[in-house]
């Protein structure tokens, strides 16, 4: 099962005097990963090179930030895959110190300073969630809400129209029971919306 992490934990490496100091954070998207980079640099202003890789689903990006293709962004995404994260942001910061490192020299380099940091991060456990909706009668919404409390699900949008229809997420392994006890406790009167395929990642 996938994790993401806790907080933000930095490492810092001294290879021929070059300095690479890393960091890993959880992180959801892109926008938040380029604010991320943008305050790093403003933090970094003498660094030679800022690269960083986010792994978050389809807005996963790699970026070498001028140093030689391949040699950065990309080594450090696969260190992040390796290690069944998800939604996790890793950037390293280069202070060049006057040798150059070649491209084996620049890979190590980039993914050693990704994978100390790690070494040190909490994980947190990404449960797969299941997103319903349902309508019932007004007569049913009591009970529909404590079973939804019982059974741990969290509660969205409620509407109330000619019946009553409520959003809700809960625990993929535990959805299909759920459907079932809300079917017998409606008698049947439920109708439910399409179900979401795949559900979402969340926290747990």
């Amino acid at each position: 099962m996938a994790s993401t992490l806790a907080a933000p934990v930095a490492s810092e490496l001294v290879i021929k005097k070059s300095r690479f100091i890393g960091c890993v954070e959880p992180m959801r998207d892109r926008a938040g990963a380029l604010q991320r980079v943008a305050a790093l640099r403003a933090e970094h202003p003498g660094a030679a090179h800022l690269c960083w890789a986010l792994l978050a689903g389809g807005d996963s990006a790699a970026n070498d930030d001028g140093e030689p293709g391949g040699t950065a962004g990309r080594p450090m995404l696969e260190v992040l895959r390796h290690q069944a994260l998800e939604g996790v942001l890793a950037t390293v910061v280069r202070y060049f110190g006057g040798v150059k490192l070649g491209a084996g020299g620049l890979v190590r380099a980039y993914t050693d300073a990704v994978a100390q940091a790690l070494l040190q991060a909490e994980r947190v456990t990404l449960e797969r969630l299941a997103t319903l909706q349902c309508t019932v009668p007004y007569a049913m919404e009591g009970a529909l809400r404590r079973e939804l409390e019982a059974a741990r699900a969290t509660l969205g949008d409620v509407q109330h129209g000619m019946e009553v229809t409520l959003d809700f997420t809960v625990p993929e392994p535990a959805a299909p029971a759920l459907r079932l006890r809300i079917e017998d406790l409606t008698q049947g009167r439920v109708r439910w919306a399409q179900p979401d395929p795949g559900g979402t990642a969340h926290n747990r």
